[in-house]
């Protein structure tokens, strides 16, 4: 089982995997850790990642980046529009109303849905996995910005799931990086200690995010979290573009901002300048080749300009810390540390205005780039059977209120009611009871529009169905369990009547509804409840029960395990039966997917795969022709040479040359199968000479192998006929079959050799390689076995050896024997004669 996190930033993505020994970030085909959040839709294939990011510039209508931010939001969103006019790419409104991407596609214009592009680069982070693990990938962890609200969480899960992968979690960014930080540390306080706070500070190039986290030994608490999502490294990106577009306006008369093309380019340098100026207090250069009109452009900056000009971005750090500390009502000197990552978090008057708000040092303990996607990683192996981690709990917030509100017949109006406020403990559960006689809708929303960083407040609507009031006709009790699930989403997970039987007094019904609420408090196990009134009672009991009943929670919350299990759930309900059925609900959540949207964009997004695939198979295939073309074309005239005949290399080198000129004209854009036929046709002129070359290198190997046998063969039947003894146990007849092989072997070489050194190199051998191997395997077999041929053992008879002796005999004889087996010299005619007259040579 595949163990993965990603981090998909708004620039560029990092994974990273679990493996045995721990957490490390992988690189992709190109041995970067980086892949570029980068899509780029060519005539025949789409271009993801690097290869995308290449080509900017060269097909800036069709290649988009910078798509994150406009998940969950509808085309008619003012931050869309505001943002609009400062795309190169075009976007346009889907059928639903989100927005969706405008590009050309095999070649035709095509509107990909923010999802479906998302998808795209999940898929290409996904084949990077993949080839870092040798086997598939599903499960991930995927990670999001804290300040994502329910419509963009439900995108990015929709994105995951239509490239393939199964979401374990969306995890907030900064969450992330507070487990990577967290679970490594030793020294961290136990359980019933005064928690240790970290503040937590991400800039990245979208987006500014913090958080301060409580620290105790194996869990981590997430206390407040506070963004500014229109700060990032972008903005500092576009204070030096506005000021390059300014200075190039006066000093060359240009305006950079009317061809899309060199703002890109201008874009990418100010990018890097900056970087520059991180590290550097100088002035520093700007030059463009070729920029606009073919004018070159050439500018300059040092840090401190640049600090001027950013004056007012900088003022933007400082608030999102002040409201932490408000929130959690903190104080500076009960933060332990402050650790910064992000890519713009480098900025060094960025890092100067956190360390003066704290009156501390920063701490860089944490890699800046890649601690999300280690984080994301680590959390895919807490929740993967597959991995044994450190028990780790990890408690997070929802960034923002949410509340519920529907329609109250008794005062014909709309009841509200908050169920999970500002930094709420997340994931969390809450049963809701109401009182109904039909179906109702529970709608909903975020109830502080001002400080959400998106139009719509609302999350989505909910209808309870299959309300029915009770067999008396009063009102029937209806239990509703809300909850935040783990990827920060809303939803109505369940519902249910309680349907009582029978029930003997008027005021029993009620202890009862209380007793139910109990057990259904043990049954949710970490869930918690919230009884907002009767939508028949008045409206100042519909305000004051939920108030109640929250402060009543608080503390539940905190002991929860010990409250579950005070008494059995049945004690106080003698005299009433109940039952329970449940609901069905017809979730209706802001900008959702549909079903059937869904799965179509999961069959395009296979279909787009496959195309990719074929198209770099017809690549491929191209890239061997002009490779066999500017190949051999290299090798005729330098190691081919002498191999090749006049007519010959005339011959290869015209069609080279036709080939050469065909890839580049007609053989542009051409099928696979037709690059697979050229490529055939080339070799077989080719391969022959390529063959001569070959035989002519390994003929002399062969030669010497095949010579080195015939010489041994020889030694081994010159010391038969010198009667040596480790021979003399040999047959003379097989003998004289090896001399026999053996001299018809040399007149064979001797002949063949001769034969080949008359030929010409241009021609075939007249011998060749594998003949001539084929003739040394064949001489090793008939005559290996006459060589190698074991001497017999001599077994000493037990009645003729003296019986003070035997032990050293027998081993003598043993040793004897071994010593025979492996082509012993010694003479072992008579073992006991010898053991007797030489026992210091035995003992030798």
């Amino acid at each position: 089982m595949s163990v993965v996190g990603f981090d998909v930033g708004f620039m560029s993505c990092y994974v990273a995997v679990a493996r045995a020994g721990g957490i490390e970030t992988v690189a992709n085909e190109y041995s970067d850790r980086s892949t570029p959040s980068c899509v780029s839709f060519g005539p025949r294939n789409r271009s993801i990642g690097a290869a995308a990011k290449s080509q900017v510039v060269t097909n800036c209508k069709n290649t988009v980046q910078g798509f994150k931010r406009f998940h969950g939001r509808a085309f008619t969103d003012p931050y869309v529009q505001r943002l609009k006019s400062s795309l190169v790419y075009d976007i346009a409104q889907m059928p639903t109303g989100t927005t969706g991407i405008k590009v050309m596609y095999m070649e035709e214009e095509k509107v990909f849905s923010i999802e479906q592009v998302t998808a795209m680069l999940l898929t290409k982070l996904k084949e990077t996995a993949e080839g870092a693990l040798k086997k598939p990938v599903a499960d991930c962890v995927v990670s999001v910005p804290c300040y994502y609200t329910d419509a963009e969480r439900r995108s990015v899960v929709d994105a995951a799931q239509i490239a393939g992968l199964n979401c374990l979690r969306l995890m907030n960014e900064t969450t992330a990086v507070a487990l990577a930080y967290g679970i490594y540390k030793q020294d961290l306080p136990p359980p019933e200690e005064k928690a240790r706070n970290v503040v937590f500070v991400d800039l990245g190039h979208s987006g500014y995010q913090t958080s301060v986290c409580a620290f105790n030994k194996g869990k981590l608490k997430v206390l407040a979290t506070a963004c500014d999502p229109e700060l990032g490294g972008k903005d500092f990106d576009e204070a030096l573009v506005k000021y390059f577009c300014e200075e190039f306006a006066k000093k060359y008369k240009l305006d950079v901002r009317s061809k899309p093309r060199a703002l890109v380019r201008l874009y990418q340098e100010c990018e890097k300048l900056k970087k520059l100026m991180s590290a550097n207090s100088s002035d520093l250069p700007l030059n463009i080749e070729c920029f606009m009109n073919d004018i070159d452009v050439s500018g300059k900056l040092n840090r401190g300009h640049f600090e001027e000009m950013c004056s007012d971005l900088l003022t933007k750090v400082e608030p999102p810390l002040q409201r932490l500390l408000e929130q959690t009502k903190l104080k500076k000197e009960d933060i332990y540390s402050v650790e910064i990552v992000g890519g713009a978090s480098r900025i060094p008057a960025v890092k100067e205005r956190i360390s003066k708000f704290f009156g501390k040092e920063l701490s860089t303990t944490l890699n800046a780039d890649e601690a999300v996607a280690r984080g994301c990683a680590l959390q895919c192996a807490i929740l993967s059977p597959a991995f044994k981690v450190r028990e780790f709990s990890i408690t997070d917030v929802t960034p923002y209120p949410i509340s519920l509100k529907w329609h109250s017949a008794a005062e014909e109006g709309l009841s509200d009611c908050e169920v999970f406020p500002l930094n709420h403990a997340a994931p969390f559960s809450k049963v809701l009871t109401f009182y109904r006689r039909e179906p109702f809708t529970l709608e909903a929303y975020y109830n502080c529009p001002n400080e959400l960083p998106y139009p719509d407040p609302t999350i989505g609507q909910f209808m309870i169905q299959k309300v029915v009031p009770q067999a008396s006709g009063e009102s029937s009790k209806v239990k509703v369990k809300v909850r935040v699930n783990i990827h920060g989403i809303f939803s109505v997970s369940s519902a249910s009547l309680v349907e009582v039987l029978k029930s003997d007094e008027t005021e029993e019904p009620m202890e009862t509804d209380q007793t139910v609420d109990k057990e259904g408090e043990n049954k949710m196990q970490t869930d918690q409840e919230e009884q907002p009134a009767s939508a028949e009672d008045t409206k100042e009991s519909e305000d004051k029960t939920p108030k109640e009943n929250e402060e009543m929670e608080t503390t539940t919350e905190e002991n929860k395990g010990e409250k579950k299990s005070d008494q059995p759930p049945q004690a106080k309900k003698p005299k009433v039966k109940t039952k329970v059925l449940e609901l069905p609900i017809e979730n209706s959540p802001q900008w959702q997917l549909a079903d059937d949207m869904l799965n179509l964009f999961v069959e395009n997004e296979g279909k787009m795969i496959m195309q990719d695939k074929l198209e770099k198979e017809r690549n491929d295939a191209k890239n061997n022709v002009e490779e066999y073309v500017y190949d051999m074309r290299d090798k005729l005239h330098g190691m081919y040479e002498k191999f090749v005949g006049e007519s010959e290399r005339d011959t290869l080198s015209l069609k080279l040359e036709d080939t050469e000129n065909w890839l580049y004209e007609d053989g542009e854009d051409q099928p696979k199968q037709v690059y697979i036929d050229k490529l055939a046709e080339l070799k077989k002129l080719g391969q022959p000479i390529q063959e001569r070359y070959l035989e002519a290198e390994e003929r002399p190997k062969a030669f010497d192998e095949l010579g080195k046998q015939i010489q041994q063969y020889m030694k081994f039947v010159e010391a038969f006929n010198m009667k040596e003894e480790q021979y003399d146990h040999l047959d003379a007849a097989d003998v004289s079959k090896v001399d026999k092989l053996t001299s018809e072997a040399m007149m064979w070489m001797n002949s063949s050799m001769n034969q080949q050194s008359k030929q010409s190199l241009t021609v075939d051998p007249s011998i060749k390689v594998k003949d001539i191997r084929a003739k040394t395997r064949e001489l090793f077999s008939a005559c290996n076995p006459t060589v190698t041929k074991p001497k017999p053992k001599v077994e000493l008879p037990k009645e003729e050896a003296p019986a003070d002796q035997n032990g050293p005999v027998n081993g003598q004889e043993k040793a004897q024997g071994d010593g025979a087996d492996q082509g012993s010299t010694e003479n072992t005619a008579n073992p006991a004669s010898e053991t007797e007259n030489k026992p210091d040579m035995d003992l030798d």
